[in-house]
């Protein structure tokens, strides 16, 4: 679950400004403020099964436009390709962090 979680929220950076203003606030109230369906549900004054159906759907949008945009992917890849030209550096190995710096101009 904490896995899941934790990939909802980076959908959520990452995407966010693609959502409508009552998405993002059902979204921000249940995955990072921590608030139960119920607490949203009272708070908007609409059933919790609303809350569970619109936080469910925008999920589901959000990973169609990470499997379109990959934007999450692009970062998690740069993110791994720069820790290891860290260590790259470090170690000295100089070919092999140009390759890596040239891999990272590609992707954006």
């Amino acid at each position: 679950m904490l896995e899941k979680t934790t990939q909802v929220n980076f959908l959520f950076d990452f995407y966010q400004a693609l959502l409508t203003p009552k998405q993002r606030d059902y979204m921000e109230l249940y995955y990072l403020e921590d608030h139960s369906l119920g607490e949203i549900a009272e708070q908007f004054d609409v059933s919790r099964q609303a809350v569970y159906d619109n936080i469910r759907r925008t999920e589901a949008m959000l990973k169609s436009y990470e499997e379109k945009l990959k934007l999450y992917e692009k970062f998690v890849e740069r993110q791994d390709m720069l820790s290891q030209l860290t260590e790259h550096v470090h170690n000295h190995e100089q070919t092999k962090t140009l390759q890596m710096i040239n891999r990272i101009k590609e992707l954006d």
